[in-house]
């Protein structure tokens, strides 16, 4: 684990740093909450834990037998030979415990050229085919416009299921589970038996002015269970995939029937349901098996429909920091996952409370004495089928801001992580996928976080919202990007709309708010003060193409010139996460704006001239910013 001076043997760190490098001390009541929460780690861990290692690397063991994933078995003695196979195998010490060896190659795949691409809110990218909500047919289509303007990838937002229940969570940020996706992204008449059953239809679902997820849902599992029932639950290829997936399959299709009956909070449910384990769970299982069956089906429908999206191009999924505390992940890792905390963020220059995102945290010694595989799981799942994965909130693996229940987000403390052994385990899955491997390192990066990531070929990400440099300046291992989900669209901050939606839900002062307004514009020299939002995207994405970066990604949303972000943190009360796209997918390619800045990006990733010439001047008008 990961440890500064002032880490106690709990891995809470006593002090902290905030973004104006202001030292802070930890009240000792959350020092001791915390120790209570995590529990005491045990004494002889470390002769116990998993052991992640390299090729030719020196062990802490002497003698031992490896048993290899294949089965075989090599002596070692105090090294690794340079040939043993990466992949997770077991090592036996005369006398010892067994423990897992992860072998890693300590570096994630990545790509020889550099590329451009999409970044796409899937449930907002609606087509005249929809119901109500962007579906895996539509990120087909979306896939097959970004490759005819001759993408590399597409980004997308978090995938993963949510509860199968009423009032369906919004956030992507905060699914049930980060190992199985939502089925709420099935394009209905392309399951397998769809055609041999009236699924109606949902088309209508797209009149609204948002996506109501409660009707979506509620459409599509009626007309889904029907295709199921009559064709689905005897179908040879499922029934098939469905034994290949394990254990894991299984509790997922079990919670999933459990929350149908029993609400989608597992703490709520009878005491003897709450124990994955348990003979009741077995029993209801049992007894339930078409139920169960269905919520099992609806993965394999998900698979097959995936793979069809993302046939020849990389599409890289977004893995979120947590899961929802009353979800599958929990119920089954609830001996892993902290119980009385949830991870948050410190109070800073934006948010004078901090910030509770309301998931629990992975127990550091607990994760470990799992042999780190909750957190394996979570990596392969969201990788699988698509070959790319962005780590939100990357500074994660290596120390998350605890937040007590009960308490404020503002007394908090960061717990530490090992997050070399979780760098090379994402290396060992992005080698094994060949997927590309982004993180999140906005914000507040600590020191060593981005050498460590750059060490292990994971991409930094940097944003033109963000980053005082010149985009020529920017690093080569990095995708780089002008917004995000969380940030204005460049038609909203350039209009004024995204500063006067602010101002209406009250999340920040006018005089707070402007003058962030102002601190972005800065970012767009070179255009006159009555510029249309339109030339606002072209140059922003002109100023994006001039950056070295690896990847460089464009979200949907500003090249249709969109005025509102996805989502605006800290509020309640708009309707985050809900707002279509105002172009449909169909018309996407004719967009005259999308048209230029796909062409601008392209252009961007083929330049090979001096980066000298494509430094920052003034350009016309550049007299007149924007103010």
């Amino acid at each position: 684990m990961t440890r500064t001076p002032d880490t106690d043997r709990w891995g809470i760190d006593a002090t902290w740093l905030d973004a104006l490098d202001e030292e802070h001390e930890v009240a000792q009541a959350t020092i001791e909450r915390l120790r209570e929460v995590i529990g005491e780690p045990p004494e002889d861990l470390e002769h116990r834990a998993p052991i992640v290692a390299r090729p030719g690397d020196v062990l802490e063991v002497d003698e031992a037998e490896v048993t290899l994933e294949d089965g075989s078995t090599r002596h070692v003695d105090g090294e690794l030979p340079d040939d043993l196979p990466l992949g997770y195998h077991w090592l036996q010490t005369p006398g010892g415990p067994r423990r897992r060896l992860v072998v890693s190659p300590g570096r994630c795949w990545l790509p020889e050229d550099r590329a451009w691409g999409w970044a796409v809110q899937l449930y907002a990218t609606r087509s005249r085919d929809s119901w109500g909500i962007g579906d895996l047919a539509d990120l087909r289509a979306v896939r097959e416009m970004a490759a005819g303007q001759g993408a590399g990838f597409v980004l997308v937002n978090p995938l993963h299921a949510v509860a199968p229940t009423p009032q369906q969570e919004a956030s992507p940020y905060l699914p049930a589970t980060r190992r199985f996706r939502n089925p709420v992204y099935l394009r209905v008449e392309e399951v397998p038996g769809a055609d041999r059953v009236d699924v109606g239809s949902g088309t209508d679902l797209s009149d609204g002015d948002l996506i109501d997820r409660d009707a979506v849902w509620a459409r599509k599992r009626e007309a889904l269970r029907r295709v199921f029932d009559a064709t689905g639950s005897d179908e040879p290829a499922f029934r098939e995939w469905w034994w290949f997936q394990g254990q894991k399959l299984q509790d997922w299709a079990t919670w999933c029937a459990l929350a149908d009956a029993h609400g989608p909070d597992w703490h709520t449910w009878p005491e003897d349901l709450r124990d994955p384990r348990s003979e009741a769970v077995g029993r209801f299982a049992a007894g339930h098996e078409p139920d169960v069956a269905f919520h099992a089906w609806l993965q394999w429908c998900l698979s097959r429909q995936l793979e069809q999206a993302t046939e020849g191009m990389t599409v890289i999924q977004d893995l979120p920091i947590g899961v929802a505390g009353g979800g599958a992940d929990a119920w089954t890792w609830q001996g892993v996952l902290a119980q009385g905390a949830t991870v948050g963020a410190p109070p800073d220059e934006f948010n004078a409370q901090g910030q509770d995102w309301g998931s629990p945290p992975l127990v550091p010694w607990r994760l470990q004495e799992a042999d780190y595989e909750p957190f394996v799981e979570s990596i392969r799942a969201t990788m699988a089928g698509a070959g790319g994965l962005r780590i939100d909130h990357v500074m994660g693996l290596f120390r998350l801001w605890w937040v007590p229940t009960g308490g404020s987000a503002a007394d908090g403390a960061y717990v530490r992580y090992p997050a070399e052994d979780l760098l090379d385990i994402v290396a060992l899955e992005s080698h094994r996928a060949r997927a590309v491997v982004v993180g999140e390192d906005l914000g507040t990066v600590e020191d060593g976080v981005r050498e460590a990531m750059a060490e292990h070929g994971v991409l930094s990400y940097r944003l033109l919202w963000f980053e005082d440099d010149d985009p020529t300046e920017w690093p080569e291992e990095a995708m780089a990007a002008i917004t995000t989900h969380d940030l204005p669209t460049v038609a909203g901050l350039w209009s004024g709309a995204d500063l006067e939606e602010q101002r209406q839900y009250g999340t920040g002062t006018d005089e707070e708010l402007e003058r962030g307004r102002q601190t972005l514009l800065e970012r767009l020299p070179g255009l006159r003060r009555n510029a249309r939002p339109e030339t606002a995207v072209e140059r922003a994405h002109e100023l994006l193409a001039r950056a070295p970066s690896l990847l460089l990604s464009a979200t949907l949303d500003d090249a249709v010139a969109e005025r509102r972000r996805p989502n605006v943190p800290g509020t309640t009360d708009r309707p985050n996460w809900s707002l279509p796209l105002p172009v449909l997918v169909e018309d996407l390619p004719a967009h005259p704006l999308l048209q230029e800045v796909a062409r601008t990006l392209g252009a961007g990733v083929t330049r090979t001239s001096d980066p000298e010439e494509d430094a920052l001047g003034e350009q016309p008008g550049g007299e007149a910013r924007a103010g």
